[in-house]
């Protein structure tokens, strides 16, 4: 592993990553019970620049009083901002290496470790409750992966919920959209600076 550090609105973060995105190590056999593949496997452990943008957008967003899911958290980085502006938000991910990971950067960044669930895909979780705000960034690859997140969207959105998702351009966004359109929430397109250098 090794460290970076990334400014986020002005404060700077420390986060542990993996060297390189074709890590592998799992020695209890975790990868194929979970279905991840060895390509997949490292891919959790990286500062990808959707969760950068993801960080930077909730660095602004209005969350007071919102209780708040992160999907697909990785290493954390736009949970570690909620947490450090007091929001009360519980991130998730399918990896078995996320929650430690995640531990560890709030702990590199002097915060309590953030509430973690670990969320497999296309499984229900009713003990998670339902939330004001659902976010997560770099999920859209396929559609299977789209129907996923709107599966959790269904399940754990509140009535006037939000959801805040960062995506390169990845081919599902639009069936997503449309997914959440059916579940009759408004579609609203956002750019956001990716660097606090960046304009508007």
């Amino acid at each position: 592993t090794r460290n970076v550090k990334v400014t986020i609105g002005g404060d700077s973060y420390l986060l542990r990553v993996l060297s390189d995105k074709q890590q592998l190590s799992d020695l209890e056999g975790h990868g194929k019970r979970l279905h991840i593949s060895s390509a997949q496997w490292g891919l959790f452990g990286q500062l990808w620049p959707s969760g950068q943008l993801l960080a930077q957008a909730m660095c602004r967003f209005d969350i007071e009083g919102k209780r708040t899911l992160q999907l697909s958290c990785g290493i954390g980085l736009a949970s570690i901002v909620l947490m450090r502006r007091g929001v009360e938000v519980i991130a998730s991910d399918e990896h078995p290496l996320a929650e430690p990971f995640l531990a560890h950067n709030a702990a590199l960044n002097g915060l309590p470790p953030v509430q973690f669930h670990q969320l497999r895909h296309g499984r229900e979780l009713p003990t998670l409750g339902n939330f004001d705000l659902i976010i997560a960034s770099d999920v859209l690859h396929d559609r299977s992966q789209a129907e996923v997140i709107a599966n959790v969207v269904r399940h754990h959105a509140k009535p006037r919920a939000e959801v805040v998702l960062t995506d390169p351009g990845l081919s599902s966004r639009e069936e997503f959209s449309q997914m959440l359109v059916k579940q009759r929430f408004a579609l609203k397109l956002t750019r956001c600076r990716m660097h606090d250098s960046d304009q508007e």
